[in-house]
């Protein structure tokens, strides 16, 4: 259960960020070689943290990642205000005016009953207020995970019908990549048909409901499960899995799996 809230408000944050950032000796000799950019990079780890936390059941683990991020941002705007660039309440006016005139069917006289809808709204509002001219895909950063931005692209080029009519369509591109992998005579042909491929295979994720990137993190938790049981028999054996034939290791990769499968 999450704790009650005490008395603190985002003001005793923005001090607490003044604080910190006070110039020498009495600031945080961290704090004080930050900028902007190296901030930004702790703010993505931050939110892999939050993530993280977010697909767990833990509440108050998922209070702390909150924190964490808040304070981010919070310490992002008071160096932007000590910059006399703006400052957080420019950040929040900001913010709130744009959630506002994004969601018209909630505070105007537009209509969208489905979140498919709701989507298609927003982003046609973004195209409106960047102009006439900018595409459909402005605004995805390229520093997303590749899966992801793959994903997102693929999302907004299907709301404005740029998309198969179904999803065999879909596999009948992945057998077409694959073909082409194989046909692929130099190492960047095949990089690049490789990209193709997984391209193609975020493309059917996306038809079947569910997210390439994590599909793939679960493969990969999956995997580094069944390789420590790998690795626990031959600890079991006095051996080291460098030290056994990989059909010995196969043996018990399969015992992982079939352990898994009941349960155990």
């Amino acid at each position: 259960m999450v704790t009650e809230p005490n008395s603190k408000s985002i003001d005793d944050l923005m001090a607490l960020a003044h604080r910190l950032h006070a110039p020498a000796p009495e600031g945080c000799p961290w704090c004080l070689a930050q900028t902007p950019s190296t901030l930004a990079d702790e703010t993505i780890k931050e939110a892999h943290e939050l993530a993280e936390a977010a697909a767990g059941d833990q509440p108050l683990h998922l209070a702390e990642e909150l924190g964490d991020i808040l304070f981010q941002l919070v310490t992002q705007a008071y160096l932007a205000e000590a910059a006399g660039s703006f400052g957080w309440d420019e950040v929040v006016s900001q913010v709130h005016d744009k959630i506002v005139r994004r969601h018209p069917h909630i505070f105007g006289d537009s209509e969208a009953s489905t979140a498919d809808e709701v989507l298609q709204q927003w982003q046609a509002i973004k195209r409106a207020e960047r102009g006439a001219e900018s595409s459909v895909l402005e605004g995805i950063p390229s520093t997303l995970p590749a899966l992801v931005r793959a994903e997102e692209m693929q999302a907004r080029a299907a709301r404005v019908g740029f998309d198969w009519p179904d999803v065999s369509g879909v596999t009948e591109k992945i057998h077409e990549e694959v073909d082409e992998l194989g046909l692929a005579a130099s190492a960047p042909d095949r990089e690049e048909e490789f990209g193709d491929l997984l391209f193609a295979l975020v493309n059917l994720s996306r038809w079947h409901g569910f997210s390439a990137e994590h599909a793939l993190q679960r493969a990969s938790d999956k995997f580094a499960r069944r390789f420590a049981a790998v690795e626990a028999s031959c600890r079991a054996r006095g051996a080291k899995p460098e030290e056994l034939t990989l059909e010995q290791l196969d043996g018990f990769w399969n015992d992982a799996k079939a352990a898994e499968r009941r349960g155990s």
